[in-house]
Formats: structure tokens, sequence, C-alpha cells
């Protein structure tokens, strides 16, 4: 889904496949969770609405999941996107699926608040990048 902006190429069925991989490793299933691609407007508006924070961020989350259902809409701003595949010297494509994975790790009960919250995080994401890429990879072999 999207709001306001080009929907990005994804590969649908390979991203579906490693959310439910991820999901796993932590004793989870996947139930609805819808991707809202959006501007930095929007996603400003919700941070001040939902979280009491005034500025730009790349992802929230909504969280609606039960017992070992993760659900939840996930907001991501794909000009933060941007702007940080920049910063970062990242590519956007995996800028992109760092925060999609983001928003699923915070479903999965992974949160970020502090220093060290943040640092798990980060290992978790990276974790998660490289199932990705693998399963990515397997696609194109013969």
């Amino acid at each position: 889904m999207n709001q306001e902006v080009k929907m990005p190429s994804l590969p649908k069925r390979k991203l579906k496949e490693w959310i439910k991989m991820e999901a796993a490793t932590y004793g989870k299933r996947v139930g609805d969770v819808t991707y809202i691609f959006c501007t930095n407007e929007i996603i400003k508006g919700l941070n001040k609405q939902y979280l009491s924070h005034n500025y730009n961020t790349d992802v929230i989350t909504f969280d609606y999941s039960r017992n070992n259902s993760i659900s939840g809409d996930i907001f991501i701003s794909l000009e933060t996107v941007t702007d940080n595949a920049l910063d970062y010297k990242e590519s956007f494509q995996n800028e992109l699926y760092r925060v999609m994975i983001h928003g699923v790790l915070h479903l999965c009960g992974i949160q970020d608040i502090t220093d060290d919250e943040r640092a798990i995080m980060r290992q978790h994401e990276n974790e998660a990048l490289r199932h990705l890429n693998n399963l990515l990879r397997t696609e194109y072999d013969i």
C-alpha cells in the first residue's frame, strides 16, 4: 500500500517468505502485516499524533499482534529511507529492506529505546538482511 508516493519495486514472494522465516526465529507466525509507503509529511504527522515526537522518522510500527501471531501496520517514509541510504552510503534497496524488517522485529518484541536495545536491534537487522541476501541469491541459482 502507498500514500502519495510511488510504490517501490519489490520481490514480494521472496519478501513474504523472508518475513515468515524471521518471525519464526522468534517463535511467531505472521498474521496481517501491512506496509504503507508514505511521505515525510505523513510519517511526521503520525509520529507527532501517536508518539508525541515532532520530527521525521523512517519507520513507525503499529502493533496489533495477539499471542504468537504478529500483525500490524508498518509505515515507511520513502523520502527518509532515500536520505538515510545516502547518509549511510547504502543502496536504497538495502536501506528499505532494513526498515521493513525493523518493523517486523518490533512486532516480534524487539525494542530499541535504549542504546543497548538499539545495538541489539541492529544485530537482529543485520542477521535478517544476511538471510534475505541468501534467499534472493537462491532465486537465481540453477
